[in-house]
């Protein structure tokens, strides 16, 4: 007979995404199960660059300072013609790129969500899926395990589907996943190089056949230093099951670079196809869609993990609003707003990834003509880079409302610490006005603006769900109101600082 569990939320895929997720519930006092299908973590890092709004999201958790301890800061990325995503203006605590393995992030996650409490298991598939108006039932297995005697049952109010891009929940859903493959025949290698990039930033070589991508990894000894590079010939297009061989790896990156890197040696080698997929609907009844199970693209731009974690961290504290009693609609909000970022995201990769693989000499030449802008003039700059970076993206706000409402709340600045470290205690957060007196209520973290600023009603994703005088309790009450189901704020002193 099979085991049976119940908990809060069930977790498809110990990923970014899914490790975000369960943890941000685990700290809310949500019972939460991870299934990976996977025995062990893969070593594999295709995501290498961790974007300004996603640090702050990781330092709201306390984890920020650690990894960037032992990672290279890029304040540019430099893309093709001249063109550089230049990041040193953004209005972040974290004006650059950290570049640093995906691998270093996972392991980062694993320790917040098993220190909050998350359940981990690995080597676990999900095979069947059933659910009804009262929760979800998911079947589970050992990984490569048919005996029936070793399935497990769980039962959960919710599931979070972080099961990546052949995602099996997605699948067993039956959900269509719309798109097409942009790049095919795309090699990933490990290269130790003698003669490699000495700035610890990303960079990117092309012309009109090839490209390559190299990030560095904290690896050196006598005769090199460690990367993991991405590159692409044009005029060599195979089946993703055909192995790669040293020698096109050679090729590919002295061409794109157009010098002699001294490749002493080369490691783990693959081949795979880019892809530019999003489903129409994030949530599908009580089963939500989340980082590459929602949406995959082009690594150009170094997107897909931090849009996955900014999915989690939007999903996540709905969840437990609703499960602690806020209205079932809350949940529609993750669509509303995540999906436009999902579909903006492909839209800025594609357009980074055409433009370093266009052949024609006309359309190339065009694209040389205005690459220099991304950089050069201030206002394309800031919003291309703000774009890339997260730190401009907004959810829509009601009409009339203020437009504060949906932008982060990470810059406002304050008379004691800030935000990231204010949150790392989940819940919405009031941020007073600079002479404003405390307010005795229970529900609220609470904080003072050293600016003269308005009051602000911070969502527990940092974002800015109101804006006005703290003095207007019936305003913001009623907006933390219809956000969490909360019907009075009479309750002692929570927090005050």
């Amino acid at each position: 007979m099979a085991t049976q569990h119940s908990v809060d939320v069930l977790v498809a895929g110990a990923g970014p995404t899914g490790l975000t997720a369960a943890g941000d519930l685990a700290r809310a006092g949500r019972t939460v199960v991870v299934l990976e299908r996977w025995p062990t973590m893969n070593p594999a890092s295709r995501a290498f660059a961790t974007m300004a709004r996603t640090l702050e999201v990781l330092d709201a958790r306390g984890l920020a300072d650690d990894l960037l301890a032992q990672a290279h800061q890029a304040g540019e990325v430099r893309l093709f013609a001249g063109a550089r995503l230049d990041l040193t203006h953004l209005r972040s605590r974290y004006k650059f790129a950290m570049i640093s393995p995906q691998t270093n992030v996972d392991r980062a996650l694993v320790r917040y969500a098993t220190a909050q409490g998350a359940d981990i298991r690995r080597g676990t598939e999900v095979i069947a899926l059933d659910q009804d108006r009262d929760g979800v039932t998911v079947t589970a297995r050992p990984k490569d395990d048919d005996a029936p005697g070793r399935h497990s049952v769980w039962r959960a109010a919710y599931v979070i589907a972080a099961d990546g891009a052949h995602s099996t929940v997605r699948g067993l859903l039956g959900v269509d996943f719309p798109g097409k493959t942009i790049l095919s025949s795309v090699v990933l290698a490990d290269v130790k190089l003698a003669n490699g990039p000495t700035d610890g930033g990303l960079t990117l070589g092309s012309n009109r056949e090839v490209f390559a991508f190299l990030a560095p990894y904290d690896r050196h000894d006598s005769d090199g230093s460690w990367y993991r590079a991405i590159a692409w010939d044009r005029n060599h297009q195979v089946a993703d099951t055909v192995p790669v061989d040293d020698i096109e790896v050679i090729d590919i990156l002295t061409r794109a670079m157009r010098t002699d890197l001294g490749v002493r040696d080369i490691g783990r080698l693959s081949r795979f196809h880019c892809d530019e997929r999003q489903v129409t609907r994030y949530r599908h009844g009580r089963v939500f869609l989340a980082g590459d199970a929602a949406h995959i693209h082009s690594p150009m731009g170094g997107q897909g993990m931090n849009t996955g974690i900014q999915d989690a961290a939007n999903l996540a504290w709905k969840i437990d609003a609703v499960l602690g009693g806020a209205p079932e609609r809350i949940l529609d909000t993750y669509q509303s707003e995540r999906h436009p970022i999902g579909k903006r995201v492909l839209r800025q990769s594609g357009l980074i990834s055409r433009a370093v693989t266009v052949n024609p000499r006309v359309a190339r030449g065009v694209r040389n003509l205005i690459a220099p802008a991304l950089s050069h003039l201030p206002p394309v700059r800031d919003a291309v880079s703000g774009s890339f970076a997260g730190t401009s993206l907004r959810y829509a706000r009601r009409r009339g409302g203020s437009r504060l409402v949906g932008t982060r709340a990470t810059e406002i600045p304050l008379v004691e610490g800030r935000l990231t470290t204010v949150q790392r205690t989940p819940g919405f957060v009031l941020i007073r006005e600079h002479t404003a007196p405390s307010i005795d209520t229970a529900e609220l973290l609470q904080a003072r603006r050293a600016d003269r600023g308005p009051a602000v009603l911070v969502r527990p994703d940092g974002y800015i769900a109101w804006v006005g005088a703290s003095a207007d309790r019936s305003g913001w009450w009623s907006v933390l109101g219809a956000w969490t189901g909360q019907q009075n704020a009479t309750s002692p002193r929570r927090d005050t600082r």
